[in-house]
């Protein structure tokens, strides 16, 4: 049976849900499961979100049953209403919910809560999100007890909260037009989302000063509201025009070099992966980032399946050291070199992390008792002569941009990211690469003159700083804190993996470690590669060639990376959306050979982008949702 369409580029048959777009005068916003994305003011998105949430006691968000809907539109405005119904085991909570938008541009989104049951919860209420373009920007910013003072919203990632017991803030979102966005019912704050690799500031509900989780008592009711109220005139009436011409990319100057191409690797995966040790050697990844973690019982064979592995597929070791100990953790770190001699692994570099930093430490929250960083990379020196050290964390940059390391003491820095803390849609998750960029620069700001590496990561969750594991996916779910992610396996990690490169490798990152050999996060499964196989590998084969910047497309619906050797240029794009995209390349790009992999390519034969089709006439080529093209010429 051939899959169709929709499984070979998210991996499942599940389609997405797409939006329904409401529009009235100046004023226009997409529908998404009782909550409001992409609101934008005369054409420009003003706020990227409004949403009621409700997460449980471990901050897993629960999605709504949602009853008697109902969708109004007319010449003044759009009106929404709707019931929804949160279960939580024997739990229960209600909320009725009313939207409301008229045409000079104003916004309500109410919300009456009722707990059926007492319900524990670490946040219920709404959050507002302001998209990551309003970085460095001005801000009015009015608190709970009236008072206004100018701000500023932060530049390089805040590691905490950039502004607190909020009542209103207000932004310019074009030349002489600002939107101010007012909050009640309780007192709010603001987190930098961008943490996570969310391309947002997210505004919410209820101080993390205050305990968490608390419970809402059976019975008593609660009201909460977000308002937008634009301000300065409208523009004039757009004068009619013929509809938009293609997308013209432009190559600009140097800005870096390719970086060195990983794959993560658990011990368990190295097992999975060891019979196609074969194919995945075609890929010619140079390193493997491998996990060794005493407290999950690895020992001597653990590592012998890493060495297996590595040395079938010809590459390199990188070994994450979970360090259990927090007094005698020299001696712990001794005991793991001497597992790795008799393992026969001798890896090129080794990262050491405390084990209690694999969970976050919240904002106000007592900082878990751990091997102080000097002395525990002193003694990883000590243990591991003549071999690279790295340092930070094997979490998010959340949890590095908090806990920041000595870099000074270190070969690297190291961090990772995942796109399903906070969302699982397939917009949030694309969106997630345009906080890439934002990560680099404050990730080289924390780590100086020492490099920064990057993963192991993947749209799925590898690990759970937040809860106990990442959630299971039997029913193969676009899941928020997910493990296994369908979309693993479809087109469209193909092109999330090429934008997460193309962000870091020109953010500066020396090494960028994605997927996995085999299994969940694998770049292959039992029917063979992938369409991220040929995305790693055509990447990989660049190391070391000088990166471009290349202008004219839109950050948020198209992925480029330009890579140029003496005569040689490989420019590889990806088009970020499911719409189809129209697009001209760089003049020194279109006389030679191009590679494209997209839904129909995938249908007809497996995942591939050497073989060459000629170059269409003017170097206009048209992309298809989520498609990945290579485009090769000589000079």
């Amino acid at each position: 049976m051939n899959p169709t369409r929709t499984a070979l580029i998210y991996g499942t048959a599940e389609p997405p849900l797409p939006p329904r777009r409401l529009a009235a005068g100046r004023l226009s916003a997409d529908l998404e499961g009782g909550n409001l994305r992409t609101i934008r003011l005369d054409g420009v998105e003003a706020i990227r979100a409004i949403a009621f949430l409700v997460r449980g006691p471990g901050w897993e968000t629960f999605e709504p049953v949602i009853e008697d809907l109902a969708v109004t539109e007319d010449a003044d405005g759009f009106r929404v209403s709707y019931r929804a119904i949160v279960r939580d085991g024997e739990s229960r909570l209600d909320y009725a919910a009313r939207i409301a938008g008229d045409a000079a541009g104003r916004l309500e989104f109410d919300c009456d809560i009722t707990p059926e049951t007492d319900f524990v919860t670490c946040r219920t209420g709404f959050v507002v999100l302001h998209p990551a373009g309003v970085a460095a920007r001005p801000v009015r910013i009015e608190h709970a007890d009236g008072s206004i003072v100018a701000g500023r919203f932060p530049d390089l990632i805040d590691p905490v909260q950039p502004m607190l017991d909020l009542r209103a803030l207000t932004h310019e979102v074009a030349s002489g037009r600002a939107v101010t966005c007012r909050m009640d019912g309780d007192v709010f704050e603001m987190e930098d989302q961008r943490n996570w690799s969310d391309a947002s500031f997210k505004t919410y509900v209820r101080p993390l000063s205050r305990p968490w989780p608390y419970t809402l008592p059976a019975g008593e009711p609660a009201t909460q509201s977000v308002t937008l109220r634009p301000e300065g005139e409208a523009p004039p009436p757009a004068v009619a025009r013929a509809a938009e011409g293609p997308i013209a990319l432009t190559a600009g100057p140097a800005v870096g070099t390719m970086p060195e191409i990983g794959l993560g690797c658990t011990p368990e995966e190295a097992r999975v992966a060891l019979p196609h040790a074969a194919e995945l050697a075609r890929a010619a990844i140079p390193v493997l980032v491998c996990r060794f973690d005493p407290g999950q019982g690895h020992g001597v064979e653990e590592l012998r399946a890493c060495r297996d592995l590595a040395a079938a597929c010809g590459s390199a070791v990188e070994l994450q050291i979970v360090v259990q100990r927090v007094t005698d953790f020299a001696e712990e770190l001794q005991e793991a070199a001497a597992l790795l001699q008799a393992a026969g692994l001798a890896p090129r570099a080794v990262a050491v992390s405390p084990a209690a930093d694999l969970k976050s430490t919240t904002p106000g929250q007592p900082w878990p008792e751990t091997a102080p960083l000097e002395a525990l990379y002193a003694a990883a020196r000590a243990a591991f002569p003549g071999i690279a050290l790295a340092g930070g964390t094997f979490a998010y940059f959340t949890e590095l941009n908090r806990k920041r390391p000595p870099a000074g003491l270190l070969d690297a820095v190291t961090f990772a990211t995942c796109p399903l803390v906070h969302a699982a849609d397939d917009r949030s998750v694309m969106e997630s690469l345009a906080a890439l960029p934002a990560i680099a620069r404050s990730a080289r700001a924390i780590a100086g003159a020492t490099p920064f590496v990057v993963g192991p990561s993947a749209i799925g969750m590898r690990d759970n700083p937040y809860g106990p594991a990442p959630l299971p996916n039997p029913t193969n779910r676009r899941l928020v804190m997910g493990g296994a992610d369908p979309r693993q396996r479809g087109l469209f990690n193909a092109a999330w993996t090429l934008g997460y490169i193309a962000r870091f490798g020109l953010g500066g990152a020396a090494r960028i470690a994605l997927s996995a050999p085999a299994g969940p996060f694998g770049i292959l499964d039992v029917q063979g590669e992938l369409p991220v196989f040929p995305v790693l590998a055509g990447c990989a084969a660049l190391r070391g060639a000088v990166l471009h910047a290349v202008s004219g497309g839109p950050e948020e619906a198209l992925a480029a990376l330009l890579a140029v050797r003496p005569g040689h240029r490989e420019l590889w794009l990806a088009n970020l959306t499911p719409e189809r995209q129209d697009i001209v390349l760089p003049a020194e790009l279109r006389a030679g050979t191009q590679h494209l992999m997209d839904a129909e390519t995938l249908a007809a034969a497996p995942p591939d982008l050497t073989t060459a089709r000629p170059a269409p006439p003017g170097g206009r080529v048209k992309l298809d949702a989520y498609a990945v093209l290579r485009c090769l010429a000589g000079g």
